[in-house]
């Protein structure tokens, strides 16, 4: 887009599967981009530089944009990439170097926010200062910005936590919970993370010990308002600190759904790292799962990675210089929903015709996955087939799964990380919400030219999920992901 020209964007989390995407899109569609200022933590300018090498501009995603720029492509990055020492749990963005500092202000037009921690049970400290202060972080480096134009921020559908029905683009208001209970208050809550890390080190925990502690305690405190864990949480909170401090700031936030591979751009079927749903693909196709947990009628809403940049980029230059804030969730469940069970039909077709080959040369044979509706019916399977060996017991119920999870976890450590996976995933793998779009929807007419409709697509009704599953996303994850 013509609008992007000679604008500089300053963008957190770099180094993620999303940002990367995102930069190698302006990259190729805007060349005449001015810069592209890359926040990265590291010790120093010289480590910033080596991981943006090795983490971003050196990844295959990338190779488009070689073949286009040939000779030239390390002199047209070092142009317009430039990485920044940073750490968006510090203020000011943990820029030490003042007259960087001071260049950025006078420089950056647009702030792309990406950066987040995304563990579901991520220590509440740390959770807190990335997903939740780092917004406020970003937010305030942005009112310091004399050209600033635009802050956009990527959240999650899932701050929603474990709503159904059709569930619409809002935002969040201050101390707003999901379950009723008042006092939410985000002063407290930095306050009573302290207090336990303080605590814990106090009575000379172990790191390990203090790690759990703080894991469970974040789950602790997003359950008692509501929510299913602390991600979820603390990135509602991030929301409520943008929406009640912006001022004036045109701010856009993007809630996407579960991202998955690249659908067209740069190619298809790029991805990085286990995500999501992947991680059962992989364990299928590698023959070590051989079910899956699900409803049978559920919609999983996916949506692919290079549909979720094109949509940023389309509210990025849409309210830039608008004084207001603007909510869109990117999804698919309400346009194009897939099923549960489709998704484990393809998982079967794929990999019964296109085998994995192990380490030792042979074919890993899949069979047909079973498919369990409920956390009880799954329990018992894995109590059954791997816990009943151990002791011999004659019966088991899903009740003695977690005395068994907490008794054998010596013995039993893949068992117990099972059984932890379940538990963290199971507000998302029963989960009986359809995301709204209408606003994405309104942006997809307002912005998209008939010329730009290949460029900037982000429709999830263009795609076939049978085509895209077959021989785009598990032909992806086999070439990217599998190891």
């Amino acid at each position: 887009m013509e609008s992007l020209e000679n604008k500089s964007i300053l963008i957190t989390g770099s180094t993620g599967f999303l940002a990367k995407i995102f930069v190698e899109k302006v990259l190729r569609i805007q060349p005449n981009v001015k810069k592209l200022y890359l926040v990265v933590r590291a010790e120093d300018i010289k480590s910033a530089k080596q991981r943006l090498h090795d983490e971003v501009i050196g990844k295959d995603l990338f190779r488009v944009l070689k073949e286009k720029h040939g000779t030239n492509f390390n002199s047209f990055i070092s142009n317009k990439v430039t990485p920044v020492v940073g750490d968006i749990s510090c203020e000011n963005l943990g820029v030490k170097d003042s007259d960087l500092k001071e260049q950025l202000w006078n420089e950056v037009d647009i702030i792309v926010n990406i950066a987040a921690t995304v563990n579901f049970d991520e220590r509440y400290d740390i959770a807190l200062g990335i997903n939740t202060m780092g917004a406020k972080h970003v937010l305030d480096f942005a009112k310091n910005c004399v050209k600033h134009e635009m802050l956009l921020h990527v959240s999650t559908a899932y701050v929603c936590g474990e709503k159904s029905g059709l569930i619409l683009e809002k935002p969040f208001k201050m101390g707003e919970t999901l379950n009723g209970i008042s006092g939410l208050d985000i002063q407290t809550e930095l306050k009573l993370a302290k207090e336990k890390r303080n605590e814990l080190q106090a009575k000379q925990a172990t790191k390990e010990e203090e790690s759990t502690a703080m894991k469970e305690f974040g789950m602790q405190r997003a359950r008692f308002y509501g929510w299913p864990n602390t991600y979820s949480f603390t990135k509602a909170m991030g929301e409520m600190l943008l929406g009640d401090l912006r001022g004036n700031v045109p701010l856009a936030i993007i809630r996407p759904t579960i991202i998955t591979s690249t659908y067209k751009e740069p190619f298809p079927g790029w991805v990085e790292g286990v995500r999501t749903i992947d991680s059962l693909a992989v364990g299928y196709g590698k023959g070590k799962l051989t079910c899956f947990l699900g409803d049978f009628d559920l919609i999983l809403d996916l949506i692919p990675g290079d549909m979720v940049v094109n949509a940023m980029i389309a509210a990025m230059v849409t309210h830039a210089n608008q004084p207001n804030e603007f909510i869109y969730q990117v999804g698919s469940s309400l346009g194009n929903p897939i099923k549960c069970s489709t998704f484990k039909d393809l998982a079967y077709c794929y990999f019964s015709k296109n085998p994995w080959i192990d380490k030792d040369g042979k074919q890993v044979i899949v069979t047909r996955p079973i498919l369990f509706t409920s956390a009880a019916s799954f329990q018992r399977y894995m109590a059954v087939r791997y816990l009943l060996p151990l002791k011999g017991l004659q019966v088991v119920n899903a009740a003695l799964c977690n005395y068994f999870r907490h008794t054998y976890s010596s013995t039993n450590r893949k068992i117990k990380f099972v059984l932890r996976l379940v538990e963290l995933y199971m507000p998302y793998i029963f989960f009986k919400g359809i995301f709204d779009d209408a606003n994405l929807e309104k942006l997809r007419t307002t912005v998209t030219k008939p010329s730009e409709a290949n460029t900037y697509y982000f429709d999830p009704k263009i795609i076939d999920w049978e085509d895209y599953f077959m021989n785009v996303h598990f032909p992806g994850i086999v070439r990217y992901v599998f190891k």
